[in-house]
């Protein structure tokens, strides 16, 4: 009787732990897909106005790791995507959804991405 629970025990710690440790830090919840859409809108914007050379995004979050991408929008250091006005009047809900998008395709993400 003892056995078992003991072995019942320490299945589910097998069982348990690694799901505990892949839950534990998912980062930001914003929408991911809405983050790559806004990003894009905003560096076009950025180039109609003249403040960034190309239409294109020339970051692309593969650039960076997590922790990078985290630091960066944690403490709005906006400046190395130029055009810095516009991310200030960005909404809060769309800072969140660019790093998302920025934070689950990092280059140590299960998917890096680059932008196209």
């Amino acid at each position: 009787m003892i056995r078992k629970l003991i072995i019942t025990i320490m299945a589910i710690m097998f069982v348990a732990a690694p799901l505990a440790v892949a839950l534990a830090d998912q980062g930001p919840d914003g929408n991911k897909r809405k983050g790559k859409y806004t990003y894009r809108k905003v560096y076009k914007a950025c180039a109609e106005s003249g403040e960034v050379e190309s239409a294109s995004p020339t970051i692309s979050p593969a650039d960076k790791k997590m922790a990078e991408w985290k630091d960066i929008f944690e403490n709005r250091k906006f400046d190395e995507f130029g055009c810095v006005k516009h991310w200030e009047s960005l909404a809060d809900k769309d800072i969140l959804d660019i790093y998302t998008y920025f934070y689950k395709h990092a280059a140590d993400s299960a998917s890096p991405a680059q932008c196209q």
